[in-house]
């Protein structure tokens, strides 16, 4: 494991899912849902201020979906215009930059 800052975390730290994640926004897609990909405003400012736009977010899907859930779970992964990737576990209450190798 890595040392990091608590609001950071390694790409090799992170679940295969959220690795697996961020390797689909490099490429481009093809993303599982629908809404992925959408814009994020960071209405509360929990992310670094830009303008809107600049951050996008895809659906880190679980292993092991929840049998009978209708939504897409809490965990998302944000990316930035300029390369930077966060995750939040909880739907957008914190998130961790997530350090590319």
């Amino acid at each position: 494991m890595t040392t990091l800052g608590a609001d950071q975390v390694a790409y090799a730290d992170l679940p295969a899912q959220a690795r697996h994640t961020i390797d689909l926004i490099q490429a481009g897609g093809p993303y599982p849902y629908s809404r992925d990909g959408i814009v994020y405003e960071n209405r509360s400012g929990a992310l670094p201020r830009h303008t809107s736009g600049y951050f996008h977010e895809c659906t880190v899907v679980d292993a092991l979906p929840t049998p009978g859930a209708t939504t897409r779970g809490t965990r998302r992964m944000m990316s930035g215009q300029s390369g930077e990737r966060y995750d939040t576990g909880d739907h957008y209450a914190t998130f961790r930059l997530v350090v590319l190798p």
